[in-house]
């Protein structure tokens, strides 16, 4: 397992949830839900920095088929542009059922889907994150995909 601190993004519509692992990468935890606005790739920067990580991870929403679907582009879009403002590497990592798995979770606290909306997004970046963390750690290897800005995001495919 590598060492260092990695953030997990879930990109969405609306809103963009982030989390962070401990430096060993053991545990991932909520950080934020940022706003989708124009400043959200800035923002995710500053985390970067702020968290000291050694690298981003950014869910990629496939069908269960294994297909690209509507969010799909808009995620490696931002993976792009978060590539291009941080000094580390960005990684798309499979999220299939990502944020069906976060409400369901939250549902199961007793939250309603109205009180939750505020933290499905950290959630969900939470699952994606210990996701790639257990699958890294399993397999010996990263998972997913690095982001190569030559390329650009509709090369940055896993």
């Amino acid at each position: 397992m590598r060492p260092g601190v990695r953030l997990g993004v879930d990109v969405g519509r609306a809103r963009v949830g982030v989390a962070s692992c401990d430096r060993e990468g053991l545990l991932a935890t909520p950080v934020r839900t940022l706003a989708r606005d124009a400043d959200v790739v800035a923002e995710i920067a500053r985390l970067a920095d702020e968290h000291g990580a050694v690298e981003v991870v950014v869910g990629l929403p496939l069908s269960l088929s294994g297909a690209d679907t509507a969010s799909t582009d808009d995620a490696r879009t931002v993976a792009a542009q978060v590539a291009r403002a941080v000094s580390v590497p960005v990684r798309l990592v499979d999220e299939r059922l990502s944020t069906v798995s976060a409400q369901r979770a939250l549902t199961a606290t007793g939250r309603s889907t109205r009180s939750s909306r505020s933290v499905v997004d950290q959630v969900a970046a939470v699952i994606i994150l210990q996701h790639a963390l257990d699958a890294e750690r399993a397999a010996g290897s990263a998972p997913g995909v690095v982001i190569h800005l030559d390329e650009g995001p509709a090369h940055a495919r896993g």
